[in-house]
């Protein structure tokens, strides 16, 4: 925990420095470690700058919980609203509409209009007198408080049928569902469903928050053409909602397999919105220097290059060989994989080769193809060249096993491969969340 908030704090006081006077920060954690993150945004944006600790029910069945038998389930995450004096705030943009219930329980009456409510439409003595606003109407004059709009507006809400009258003559309006602004939004976000399994929205990504949650923030704090900063971005949430709300933005996260994500998804729901990638290697150069600060970034950044659909997500235990996968139509075969394999170091050796050849076998895949920093040896060739061709192809004769250089795929000189199909990418599968979540 200690690390965590010690990484946290050098880049709250980044986003700090970078804060327009009217802008807003929102962090978004979990229990666990909010009443720690609360204290250093106080030391960095000052404690008159807090504005709410926004409660969201991100799970309305916490009995799941792993320690359910020991605790009440954990079903809230918190979102800590920090901002100057001047940051912008559209309160009457994010009310609450009415559910069905609630329509029928605050709006009991009916005529061939709809459902409506009986409200006054006579001021209330108490206000004191109107002269401007005392006019007769169907043969009805109020007292001195006078009506509570001008005759015209009067006479446009009797044309719509939204004027009634008592038995005792007197004048009342019917207060229509659609003219309900709805509740003011509070403090606790219940309203906002978390993504279930079936959602269509849901991309298999962890952390991955709805749609509607951002679309709150967005609106609430920022107004169209304004710029969205999302420093942990991960598949892309905030960037679409800022997209559809007419904001600009700017996304940032440490992992190549969420930027491969994001551009898919903005591809898919905004397919002529213009945007650059940074930090991507461009050159052989940069390739190195991923290889040489990430070796799992340059992994994942190199199987991508070369076409994988899937990527090996996690750090943890053995690759068993196997850095990416490319899938393809076989013709009368059925669907063919490509294991990929990738090299970052500058030491390769033709036993590396052997690997993925019994990686191939092990797998049943049809082909192998190895990516390598450096150029292959001459043993290496020879036994790539060995390994012979794909014994059922419905794409004539092909390599089982290749060596190709990230410097020939900077270049566009890709291996001898099968047609892929498009899109090809293959949903990742959502892992189960845990209570090192936050840190992680």
């Amino acid at each position: 925990m200690m690390a965590y908030i010690v990484m946290m704090a050098a880049r709250l006081i980044e986003l700090r420095r970078v804060l327009k006077p009217n802008g807003s920060l929102y962090l978004h954690c979990d229990p666990t470690a909010s009443h720690y993150l609360k204290l250093v945004l106080d030391a960095v944006f000052g404690h008159s700058s807090y504005k709410n600790e926004i409660v969201w029910l991100r799970s309305k069945n916490p009995k799941g919980s792993q320690h359910a038998s020991t605790r009440f389930g954990s079903a809230t995450d918190a979102i800590l609203f920090y901002g100057s004096g001047d940051a912008a705030f559209n309160p009457d943009l994010i009310r609450t509409k009415l559910t069905a219930e609630q329509v029928t329980e605050k709006y009991p009456s009916g005529d061939e209009i709809g459902p409506f409510a009986d409200g006054p439409i006579l001021r209330s003595e108490s206000m004191g007198a109107r002269p401007n606003l005392v006019y007769p109407y169907k043969g009805f004059t109020p007292g001195p408080a006078g009506w509570r709009m001008e005759k015209p507006l009067l006479e446009a809400l009797d044309k719509k049928g939204n004027l009634a009258w008592t038995r005792t003559g007197a004048p009342r309006r019917k207060l229509r569902p659609e003219d309900d602004r709805g509740d003011p939004v509070g403090s606790f976000w219940g309203d906002i469903p978390p993504l279930n399994s079936q959602a269509r929205e849901r991309l298999g990504y962890p952390t991955q928050k709805p749609v509607a949650l951002l679309d709150r923030i967005i609106q609430a704090s920022s107004k169209p053409g304004d710029v969205i900063l999302d420093p942990f971005c991960g598949c892309g949430t905030s960037l679409e909602s800022a997209e559809k709300n007419g904001r600009r933005w700017i996304g940032i996260d440490v992992a190549h397999y969420a930027m491969t994500l994001i551009e898919g998804r903005l591809k898919a729901k905004y397919p002529s919105v213009d945007y650059s990638v940074y930090g991507r290697p461009t050159d052989l150069a940069g390739a190195r220097e991923l290889a040489r600060r990430d070796k799992y970034q340059f992994q994942w950044w190199a199987a991508w290059r070369l076409g994988s659909q899937t990527y090996r997500e996690d750090k943890k235990g053995a690759d068993r060989g196997i850095d990416g996968n490319i899938y393809f139509h076989n013709g009368p075969y059925g669907v063919g994989r490509i294991i990929v394999s990738v090299k970052g170091g500058e030491n390769v050796g033709v036993q590396m080769v052997r690997d993925l050849r019994g990686v191939i076998e092990r797998e049943d895949a049809e082909m192998g193809i190895m990516v390598t920093l450096v150029d292959p040896t001459t043993p290496m060739t020879a036994e790539a060249s060995s390994a012979g061709f794909l014994r059922k192809s419905a794409h004539g004769r092909l390599p089982r096993l290749q060596i190709v250089t990230v410097e020939d795929l900077l270049a566009g000189l890709l291996p001898k491969m099968p047609p892929l199909p498009q899109p090809a990418r293959k949903q990742q599968s959502a892992r189960k969340q845990k209570d090192g979540d936050q840190i992680e």
